[in-house]
């Protein structure tokens, strides 16, 4: 099973971007979606970004990701 989280681009330099990945900075390559634009949230898996999506959908999976965490903290 593969995860892509989402993730904001910050900065652009060349193929690699600053991306926020829920709070957390990291550098990815932005080689698969050259056309993506700083403010704009990519899915992230493996350290590159595979796919732009919108706020709505990028807010929405780190919701969920978050409840995922929480409940594994749990121990449900």
């Amino acid at each position: 099973m593969c995860l892509a989280i989402p993730a904001k681009i910050v900065t652009i330099n060349e193929s690699l971007a600053k991306v926020d990945m829920m709070g957390n900075e990291r550098i990815i390559s932005i080689d698969l979606v050259p056309e993506v634009r700083i403010g704009e949230y990519v899915l992230v898996h493996a350290g590159f970004a595979i796919g732009i999506i919108d706020d709505e959908s990028a807010k929405e999976t780190e919701e969920l990701l978050l409840e995922v965490a929480n409940a594994y903290e749990e121990g449900e």
